[in-house]
Order: structure tokens, then C-alpha cells, then sequence
């Protein structure tokens, strides 16, 4: 009977243990380096994710990769052989995100990036299985920038992009949408994001007299090109990326980059959405929320693809404990199949349906087009 009653106490203790198991997020982003104006707001934004998911304490394990693809992936294979976490948010930008793809893959560990890149959850690349992604691919927002310039009569394009993963995405998908809407490309210039300088490529722009220039950037390195160009008397127009959408890339830039338009997540203009758009009120709530924490105007959009992350993974672990427990192969791969049948999950960035082929899940409520007017983000309708 004594013996029986141990039984019973020690299978209570394992259910209660059970029941209260941790669910362990693994983090990697960009907090210092050349992508830190993207890193900053992110690591700030998984601080305001919740402690707790269906009753299940969560535990967030930050770490930076100072915007260098090595760190990051030592940073993941520390985060899965060292902490066991149960999935990977991050990382911050396309090479490190491209990077760890080979790592979770192996480890059978899902990760949501928050980088733009499509072929980081390219359908071609069965690896790509384990990850998924927050931000609006750039193919997405290449169909915007090129539609917009022929609406606008422009006729050549100078293009100038960061010299990695990120420069080539745009360039190979902004070629595929310049060839439908007729828009000649006459320069193709490249620049690392550390570079102090870009006088030799802005000098070859200058040249090539485009009626706009395309730089494809993020962060305030982005702003570069635009104010060399701007300083040596360039009068054309001028379009940026959707990795510019902060307030560091409005004050490096200064009136440099006044009149720059760019496609964005909606959230970059929430407060003038119109009010049937459903992406209006959770970008306010989760602004409301940023500021409070940080002061009003801190916010910046890729604050906004960690809260999504957040987001997916709420979602997400409901239908995973119910298959199994955290810290197990079988829980990690419970959540991969959840995140991957995410449907009309309404982030601030857009609305996610999600399904084997497509691990972003966004249509065109995910993006709008925004001018810099008098030091603002300004809604272009």
C-alpha cells in the first residue's frame, strides 16, 4: 500500500512537472553592427512577448549576432545543442537568416526570421521546411516600387544595393518586374554595409542620368547613396526599401532623402490607415504598447516583425501541446506543423494564411506605398 501511494505521489509529480514544462525561445538578432537600427527595436520587442502561452511559462534566450553571419549560426547551433530550445526567432538580416537555414534544418528545429528574403523560405529548398518568415518578401514589394514608377512615366532606373544576399534578392527580382512595366535599368552598383563611401558608384549613377534611382538597402546605411547622390546635384527621384522603414534612416538621412518613396508594412503609417482596414488596430495596440515601454516615437517597423513572430508562435503552441511537450523532437515538430497551418492570423504587418508552399502566407493588405514628406512617413493613396 506504501509502495502504491509512492507510485501515485511520483506520477503526480510528473504530470504537474508536465504540465508546467518551459517552453524554450531561442533568439538571434542584429543588436549591434551595420543592422543594429533593425536589431534594437527587435530585441526590445521580444521583451514585451508574453511569459506565459496556454498556461505554459515561456523563456526567451537573446543573443546577438552583431550583424555577422558566423555569429549567427554559432549563436543558433549554441541555442539548439546548448539551451534545447524548442524554436529560433531571428535573425535580423538575409545573409544570417540564409545562413542558419542548414543548422535548424539539421536539428529539426523550426525558426521564424525577420528578414525579407524570399528564398528564405524558398519551396524549392526542402531545408527551408523548418523556417518561416515575418517581413513582406521583396519580390512582394518589387511589384509595388516597379508599378509605381510607371505610373509615374519613369523610364530608366539606376540601381544600387548592399553587396550580399539582400542587394541580390532585389536586384534579381526588381529585373523581373522592370522588364513588365518597360522600365530600363542603366546602372547596377553594389556597396558593403560597413562602407564609408560610395563616391565611385555614385559617380557611375551620375552618369548613367537615370530618371530614378533605386537604392536597395537597409538601415541607416541605406541612406548613403541617396545623400552622395543628393550632394552632387542628382534631381531624379528617388526609392527605397521597405528595410529603411525607421526613424534612424529619417535622421541619418535628413532632407536628404525628403520626397523617397518606398513600399512598407502597414504599420509604418497605422494611425492613417483607413479604420476597415484590420491591420489598423493591432499596429496601434502593439505601438501603444512599444512606446510605453520606450517613449513616444520609438517605434519602428521591425520591432514590428518580432511582435508578429510573437504573434505566430501564440498561435502556434496550442495546437502543439496538444500533441506533445516542450523540450521533445516531437513538440518542435508539432509546432513547425501549427505555423505552418497558421490561417487569417492578423499581424501588424499583414494577414497571415500560411501553408506548405508559402511559410510567409501575405497578400497585397500587407503593404502599402509611403513618401518622406517634411521629415514623415506620409501614406501615398
Amino acid at each position: 500500500m506504501k509502495f502504491n501511494n509512492i507510485v501515485v505521489a511520483l506520477a503526480t509529480v510528473g504530470a504537474a512537472f508536465s504540465v508546467y514544462a518551459d517552453i524554450t525561445v531561442g533568439v538571434t538578432l542584429s543588436a549591434t553592427g551595420p543592422a543594429a537600427s533593425l536589431g534594437i527595436p527587435e530585441k526590445n520587442t521580444i521583451a514585451l512577448l508574453p511569459a506565459t502561452i496556454a498556461g505554459q511559462k515561456v523563456s526567451y534566450i537573446v543573443l546577438d549576432d552583431a550583424s555577422d553571419t558566423t555569429t549567427a549560426v554559432k549563436n543558433v547551433r549554441k541555442l539548439i545543442s546548448e539551451n534545447h530550445v524548442d524554436i529560433i526567432i531571428g535573425s535580423t538580416i538575409t545573409p544570417n537568416s540564409l545562413a542558419i537555414i542548414d543548422v535548424v534544418a539539421e536539428a529539426e528545429t523550426p525558426a521564424i526570421s525577420m528578414a525579407a528574403s524570399a528564398r528564405i523560405v524558398d519551396p524549392a529548398n526542402p531545408k527551408t521546411r523548418w523556417m518561416f518568415k515575418t517581413p513582406q518578401h521583396d519580390q512582394h514589394m518589387a511589384t509595388a516600387i516597379a508599378a509605381h514608377m510607371a505610373d509615374r512615366g519613369i523610364k530608366t532606373v539606376a540601381f544600387i544595393g548592399f553587396n550580399d544576399a539582400y542587394g541580390e534578392g532585389w536586384y534579381q527580382e526588381f529585373t523581373k518586374y522592370a522588364d513588365t512595366y518597360k522600365l530600363k535599368i542603366v546602372a547596377n552598383e553594389r556597396y558593403g554595409r560597413a562602407d564609408t563611401s560610395v563616391t565611385g558608384q555614385v559617380l557611375k549613377i551620375m552618369a548613367a542620368k537615370p530618371d530614378a534611382v533605386l537604392v536597395a538597402g537597409s538601415g541607416t546605411p541605406a541612406a548613403m547613396p541617396q545623400v552622395g547622390l543628393k550632394e552632387r546635384g542628382y534631381a531624379g527621384k528617388f526609392y527605397q526599401t521597405h528595410g529603411v522603414a525607421n526613424n534612424d534612416f529619417l535622421r541619418v538621412g535628413g532632407k536628404n532623402v525628403e520626397g523617397t518613396y518606398l513600399p512598407a508594412g502597414p504599420m509604418l503609417v497605422a494611425a492613417q490607415l483607413p479604420d476597415n482596414n484590420p491591420i489598423k488596430k493591432p499596429s496601434l495596440m502593439y505601438i501603444a504598447k512599444y512606446e510605453a515601454a520606450h517613449g513616444k516615437g520609438s517605434v519602428a517597423t521591425f520591432g514590428g516583425h518580432a511582435w508578429d513572430a510573437g504573434l505566430l508562435l501564440q498561435n502556434a503552441v496550442p495546437a502543439a501541446l496538444k500533441k506533445a511537450q516542450p523540450g521533445t523532437r516531437e513538440f518542435r515538430a508539432a509546432l513547425r506543423d501549427a505555423l505552418e497551418a497558421t490561417r487569417d492570423l492578423v499581424g501588424v504587418h499583414g494577414v497571415f494564411n500560411m501553408s506548405p508552399s508559402d511559410h510567409l502566407g501575405f497578400d497585397q493588405r500587407a503593404r502599402v506605398m509611403v513618401q518622406i514628406d517634411k521629415g514623415a512617413w506620409k501614406l501615398d493613396k
